[in-house]
């Protein structure tokens, strides 16, 4: 899959001069864990989450502790800039999905802000994929059935297609360059997580 298959658009931005409270609004009336934020031209100057907005947006209540609890040292942060993460890994429309989703696993990134360019194009979340992941097998087979034909490999002739939790099996012509065919197609389907390849009758 390529990350244009799997994130979301358009993108739900926050301009980097809106307010913490505003911030706040936007992301719980678009049910979304972060944004990005940017430029008035439009260029992506960071990226803000739920985390980043709720650092010092509450003060302790005396009620909850047997000692006085000390006021805060400052104001707490008014302006997006001011809690955003400028440094912001990024992702391109056409690169592979699946790296992306490992990139995503390593470092514990939430949200990856999609660049065409310098355009902002899309984003992908922890939520996005696993809405692919949860696509059911019904649907990932009938997509790869369709993926195969329209390139020539009927899905249901040559080709028989099962699918189970994600993994597909394909078993169908024992010709080594209609097999890697098969496969490079397979993968290309949303909610694929892995395709093995038979030749006639199960054959590996």
């Amino acid at each position: 899959m390529l990350i244009r298959e799997v994130m979301t658009a358009p993108v739900v931005t926050l301009p980097r001069e809106a307010t913490v409270r505003q911030a706040i609004r936007v992301l719980h009336e678009h049910d979304i864990t972060a944004a990005p934020v940017v430029e008035r031209n439009g260029r992506l100057a960071g990226i803000v989450s739920e985390m980043d907005l709720l650092r010092g947006a509450f003060e302790a209540d005396p009620r909850a502790f047997a000692r006085p609890v000390a006021a805060p040292g400052g104001p707490p942060p008014r302006r997006v800039e001011e809690v955003m993460t400028a440094r912001v890994r990024t992702a391109r429309p056409n690169s592979d999905a699946a790296e992306l989703a490992d990139m995503m696993i390593r470092t514990g990134i939430k949200s990856v802000p999609v660049l065409d360019g310098t355009v902002l194009v899309g984003v992908v979340s922890r939520r996005d994929l696993i809405a692919v992941l949860a696509r059911g097998d019904a649907r990932v087979r009938d997509d790869v059935v369709a993926a195969l034909a329209g390139h020539g490999a009927p899905g249901d002739g040559p080709w028989v297609v099962t699918v189970r939790d994600g993994v597909v099996e394909l078993s169908g012509p024992a010709d080594e360059a209609s097999r890697r065919l098969a496969g490079v197609l397979a993968r290309t389907v949303p909610g694929v997580t892995r395709v093995v390849v038979h030749g006639p009758a199960g054959q590996g």
